[in-house]
């Protein structure tokens, strides 16, 4: 396929895709500028610690697992629909940031309300993008609508490393979510010309189990378990730990996103190459040498070497994490259609979104109590149980 191709090669004429578009890249750029600064304002001004961030993660990953109840609720109403009331109550969360006062419970309020509407969102995105697609084409408009979202955020990420490592003084976190807030507005308005009434993702609607996936489930939660380490307590020890600034942590949010932006495809090819299995087991073995550092490195260097290491090892983190990709090659290769695929791939988020919001606890309560080297070291061990229960699986034989 050739990447430069016209979005009129892939998309049907007439059916909204520019707005569609429009709205996820001012979405991604609203959500660049949040997540660009909210762990420092979680940390500095909110008053969050250790395990008060865990608690926060924990409600935060509720509505992952309630979607797919919201969906079944509401399945009368039309993609378009859903996507427009994720789109207003991720408004409302954000705008929850720009004016309530600094508190724990207000704060978590915010951040749960906000997911919420990302959630929703994040389920209609693929849905939509293969109902604009021409025939064939799904593939293309979904790496379209990635690519789109990616730059949006790349770009929130890279406003706030320009402001805040320019502005001396208290950090104007409520400016900037208040400026988030009137981005994800406009794309709220923008949302609200998109027209049609396309059915939602039946996958995504129901859970899905057989007994031939009961080691892909058992992956997906020790990946979701490993994931959350990084994700929630990898920005909070750099903050806490180390003192860095929010122009630091979304610079380095920035550029783990461009690593994986062009990592992303060579990982493919090297699943293809040398098979979903060596690329699962490999995964985790090298996540141990990436938790070890995490966790000792200001027992081996200095603490400004150590930063810097840890801030390599995060974004080695964020690379080695794409090879998730292998386990749903994997659900293909054992599923018997492509819907099959589907509702078991689903099924497998939600299981990863349920052990997550225990982690997030669980991980808080360890590194206040124990330190962040145990921490990370049972992030390496639970990595070590994903590269055993991997060795296990045996790999079907294709007949060409």
């Amino acid at each position: 396929m050739n990447r430069r191709e016209s979005f009129r090669a892939i998309y049907r004429d007439g059916s909204g895709y520019r707005v569609f578009l429009t709205c996820l890249l001012i979405t991604g750029l609203s959500y660049g500028l949040y997540k660009g600064m909210l762990d420092n304002y979680l940390a500095e001004i909110v008053g969050m610690g250790e395990m008060d961030r865990g608690i926060t993660e924990f409600f935060r990953e509720l509505p992952g697992i309630a979607l797919v109840f919201i969906l079944a609720a509401f399945y009368m109403l039309s993609a378009e629909t859903l996507f427009k009331v994720g789109a207003l109550i991720m408004l409302l969360g954000m705008g929850m940031h720009a004016v309530l006062p600094a508190s724990k419970i207000l704060a978590t309020l915010a951040i749960c309300t906000y997911s919420l509407g990302e959630h929703i969102q994040l389920g209609m995105k693929n849905t939509l993008s293969l109902q604009y697609a021409k025939p064939g084409r799904g593939g293309a408009a979904q790496g379209v609508q990635n690519s789109i979202n990616q730059i949006g955020t790349l770009a929130g990420y890279l406003v706030i490393v320009g402001a805040f490592s320019t502005l001396s003084g208290k950090q104007p976190y409520k400016l900037f979510f208040a400026l988030a807030a009137v981005l994800a507005a406009v794309s709220f308005g923008c949302s609200l010309k998109i027209s049609g009434k396309s059915q939602t993702d039946e996958a995504k609607r129901r859970f899905y189990f057989h007994k031939k996936y009961s080691k892909y489930y058992m992956l997906e939660m020790f990946y979701g378990a490993r994931k959350q380490v990084f994700f929630t307590f990898g920005p909070y020890v750099l903050i806490l730990f180390y003192g860095a600034g929010a122009a630091t942590v979304s610079l380095l949010f920035a550029v783990s996103a461009v690593a994986c932006f062009f990592a992303a495809p060579m990982v493919g090819r090297i699943i293809d190459r040398v098979g979903y299995k060596t690329v699962m087991i490999a995964d985790t073995l090298i996540l141990v040498i990436v938790c070890f550092f995490y966790g000792f490195a200001h027992h081996i260097f200095p603490k400004d070497i150590a930063f810097i290491v840890c801030c390599v090892n995060y974004i080695l983190d964020a690379v080695i994490s794409l090879a998730s990709m292998a386990s749903n090659v994997y659900v293909q290769d054992l599923s018997d259609s492509p819907d099959e695929t589907k509702a078991t791939i689903s099924t497998g988020v939600s299981i990863n979104h349920v052990i997550t919001i225990f982690i997030a606890l669980f991980g808080g309560w360890i590194w206040q109590t124990l330190g962040i080297e145990t921490l990370f070291m049972v992030s390496a061990v639970l990595g070590l149980c994903n590269s055993a229960y991997a060795a296990t699986i045996k790999t079907r034989q294709k007949t060409a």
